[in-house]
């Protein structure tokens, strides 16, 4: 392989890391996809809570990284629909699903793309959030078998002190479509050995959970729970950090906040809900064995649990950038250049590639740039520094703040294509309402 062909293969490795990758979609103007319909589950209640709408948004990855998943309104010169934000592609494009053209009325199952000349204005709507509150057992048996069909869920825990000496009071697991809110505290022990157990064990099934060791504690000394299978995205966010650095670890873990925020750029708007929540905890610590619960605290649980599932989603592809990035260089290693010399290579040579090789000079250059972007403590240990909401939406007043991802050079000539979400999640503040 040439020197050019090397550099050339190194860069898109390097910035390949920076970014996330998602196949493009192929598309003719106004087509639309058709989806099998998520499996079919009992009518809830929905309460909607207003969120800022923000008219005339630059269509850009950026700023609409913060509003997939939710429904905005899109006007174009020949109609104005409303549909859920599942996609921004690098020309602009807008792929939105379950849209409905809001002059006739009409709706159309599967996936539409509006496209950046077309749209004259476009704004968020409403935020539903919607979640079901398990607080007894009649409503327990369907929300169990439920989950035990699911691959991946989420799993966080409310309550005093989370380890074998406190006290849970709520369980919040949420999946790509479902959010269920089991109390605890009504429910007791015997929601374990109903099945919570069984889910919570089951290996087939992925945990995503923030910090598990808390709860793991709590689950197993308190409740008799073993938990298998977790994903971890405080461990996933820290890996993440020593993978962009070239091996580096950070001095400090980041919290589930930083984390949203660092990884989703999620809005001001669940760092004000989460602020109320530890305000409410810390006025009134038995609030959480009052009944009925507060809704905005219900909504902020459902809001955890569904981030917690955006969060995996977003740290594996960062997790395998690099194997994605190796992969392309494989699948062009031959299929790009001559094939005079194919003749003369056995398919049984063992020999590490040029493409693997180039594994150790990347690392280099990683640990290069991260010992000039970060400060070093005693224990040679990056330090870390702290993100705040207005850092994150405005880098530039701070000069101490630090994208973690920016430690991977970057290459214009990758696309850098914004991560979407494929289900739209939604929660529920109705507190009687079962599955």
């Amino acid at each position: 392989m040439a020197a050019a062909s090397k550099a050339e293969a190194a860069g898109r490795f390097l910035s390949a890391s920076a970014c996330k990758f998602f196949p493009r979609p192929v598309i003719g103007r106004g087509h639309w996809w058709s989806f099998p319909s998520p499996r079919a589950v009992p009518q809830v209640l929905c309460c909607r809570s207003p969120v800022s709408a923000g008219c005339g948004m630059s269509l850009s990855s950026e700023r609409f990284g913060a509003v997939l998943g939710s429904t905005v309104k899109v006007t174009l010169k020949c109609g104005v629909f409303q549909g859920v934000l599942q996609h921004v592609n690098p020309d602009r494009s807008l792929l939105l699903r379950r849209v409905k053209n809001l002059e006739t009325g009409r709706s159309t199952p599967g996936v539409k793309m509006f496209f950046d000349r077309e749209i004259i204005n476009e704004k968020k709507e409403e935020e539903n959030v919607e979640y079901t509150v398990i607080n007894c057992f009649q409503k327990f048996g369907p929300a169990v078998l439920y989950l035990k069909q699911q691959c991946v869920i989420s799993v966080a825990g409310e309550g005093v002190n989370l380890c074998r000496y406190g006290k849970l009071s709520w369980l919040e697991i949420a999946t790509k479509s479902r959010i269920f809110l089991f109390d605890i505290f009504f429910l007791g022990p015997q929601a374990f050995k109903n099945g919570l157990q069984m889910v919570l064990e089951d290996k087939n099934i992925l945990k995503v959970m923030h910090d598990c060791r808390w709860i793991s504690d709590c689950l197993f000394h308190q409740y008799g729970v073993l938990l298998f299978n977790v994903f971890d995205t405080q461990v996933a966010d820290a890996l993440q950090f020593s993978m962009a650095t070239g091996g580096f670890l950070p001095h400090r873990v980041c919290t589930l906040q930083e984390c949203l925020m660092q990884h989703l750029k999620i809005p001001s708007k669940w760092d004000a809900i989460m602020k109320y929540r530890q305000q409410m905890a810390s006025e009134n610590p038995d609030i959480w064995f009052l009944r009925p619960f507060p809704a905005s605290l219900l909504k902020a649980f459902a809001l955890k649990a569904m981030y917690l599932l955006l969060l995996h989603s977003s740290l594996m592809d960062n997790l395998m950038s690099d194997l994605k990035a190796v992969v392309h260089d494989y699948l062009n290693a031959y299929r790009t250049g001559s094939g005079d010399h194919l003749g003369s290579t056995k398919p049984t040579c063992m020999e590490l590639p040029e493409e693997l090789r180039q594994l150790t000079n990347i690392q280099k250059l990683r640990r290069e740039k991260a010992i000039k972007d970060y400060r070093m403590n005693e224990d040679g240990l990056l330090i870390r520094p702290a993100m705040e909401l207005k850092e994150r939406n405005d880098p530039q007043k701070d000069g101490n703040y630090r994208d973690d991802r920016d430690c991977f050079p970057t290459d214009k000539a990758v696309f850098q294509i914004t991560s979407f979400y494929n289900e739209d999640v939604h929660g529920q503040e109705n507190q009687n309402q079962g599955p």
